[in-house]
């Protein structure tokens, strides 16, 4: 049986495989010869001129190396340069160094002022910052609508124009970013956290003094710092940042082996019973510490020795807050161990807190007696006098 011609699978002849195979040799062949030149290439008859002016020379690119500046930078700004103001303290001298004084945190030969370890003293006693003062670049003070517009736009948390602060409070370098932000905006909102809100009251001095802004707003750790309203961004003062942070100088010891005024023995007794005590607050790293100061205050009424439980905050911050808790309070710390803070009341502290607490009882016993007995406007008016004598 034969099929029709239509269904039968035709090939291709060999000759026109053959000739298909030879063009595509000759095109490769064509293709690889340099000395081939298509017809459709435009040669131009005249070669090209020279420009009449030669291009300039490029310019010299800077040395990735060179570190030091020709010049160093100068600041009139009126005050030591540290690497943090608000948690430093002047007087505190230092016993020692972990670093020679002569690595210069701004990079070597970058600012004319000298290095002690600690702090940049200033060049000069007739320093003066800017030409104008902080009452000028102020201004008038602000309205209440004013105050209030600015504060709603500010304050929350979704601000763009916000700066942290941590454990290492006002720092040199923040400056410089605080006048960056009032380049396009009026104020700045800044959020504090960790061991520097114990003191919001001494983060709020050095910002004013430092920036020559104005606190408008403070809410628990929240600040709003305002320009001013003459403040000019092109005439903000020259603040050369620095580029690492230095080592801590090496202070005396904060915790004595024996407290002042006690013997070994009742050291060691107000240890092992502040070990044994509940914990009066636990504190978690890089929290808000602001009520601490009260409640330790509170508690040494009523008790000699107070605990605070610091797990996980670490121990540096532990002597941090051990520091600041000792001029705040005032306490002694007694102990630091296992991130657990110890401190005692002191014995002057004793009786001046017994005495307060009984004028206290004896003031509430005598306003009550006479809100019973007198009428409201002359029972007040006794009360407050009863209570100044008490005093």
């Amino acid at each position: 049986m034969f099929l029709p011609r239509k269904l039968l699978q035709w090939r291709r002849p060999a000759q026109d495989a053959q000739a298909l195979a030879g063009r595509l040799l000759r095109s490769s062949s064509s293709l690889s010869d340099p000395d081939d030149d298509p017809p459709f290439t435009w040669i131009p008859k005249h070669p090209s001129r020279a420009p009449s002016t030669p291009p300039p020379p490029p310019k010299p690119k800077a040395l990735a190396g060179k570190i030091r500046p020709d010049e160093p930078a100068h600041s009139d700004l009126p005050f030591d340069f540290r690497y943090s103001y608000s948690e430093t303290d002047p007087a505190w001298r230092p016993i020692g160094f972990r670093e020679p004084t002569r690595f210069l945190p701004f990079g070597p030969g970058r600012l004319d002022r000298p290095w002690d370890g600690a702090a940049a003293a200033r060049v000069g006693e007739d320093a003066s910052g800017d030409e104008r003062s902080r009452e000028e670049v102020l201004g008038e003070p602000l309205s209440e609508e004013e105050v209030a517009a600015l504060v709603e736009r500010f304050r929350h948390s979704d601000c763009s124009r916000q700066i942290n602060l941590g454990k290492g409070g006002v720092t040199h370098n923040m400056l410089d970013d605080i006048h960056n932000h009032w380049k396009r905006a009026e104020a700045v909102r800044i959020k504090c956290l960790g061991v520097p809100t114990l003191d919001m009251d001494n983060i709020c001095f050095h910002l004013e003094d430092k920036t020559g802004g104005k606190v408008i707003y403070r809410s628990i750790n929240i600040i709003i710092l305002y320009h001013g309203r003459n403040y000019d961004p092109k005439r903000r003062p020259d603040i050369p940042l620095m580029l690492w942070k230095p080592l801590a100088p090496i202070y005396p010891k904060l915790v004595q082996n024996v407290a002042e005024g006690l013997t070994f023995e009742e050291t060691k007794e107000l240890r092992n019973r502040g070990l044994n005590s509940p914990p009066l607050k636990k504190l978690t790293r890089n929290g808000v510490y602001v009520n601490v100061v009260d409640k330790v205050r509170e508690a040494f009424k009523t008790v000699e020795v107070v605990r605070l439980d610091c797990t996980h905050v670490g121990t540096s911050d532990c002597k941090k807050i051990g520091v600041k808790l000792r001029d705040l309070v005032p306490c002694i710390p007694i102990l630091f161990k296992d991130e657990q803070i110890i401190l005692w009341r002191g014995k002057e502290r004793g009786g001046s807190s017994r005495a307060f607490c009984f004028s206290t009882v004896q003031f509430q016993t005598t306003m009550m007696h006479a809100s019973a007995v007198y009428p409201e406007g002359y029972a007040i008016t006794e009360n407050h006098m009863l209570y100044n004598q008490l005093q």
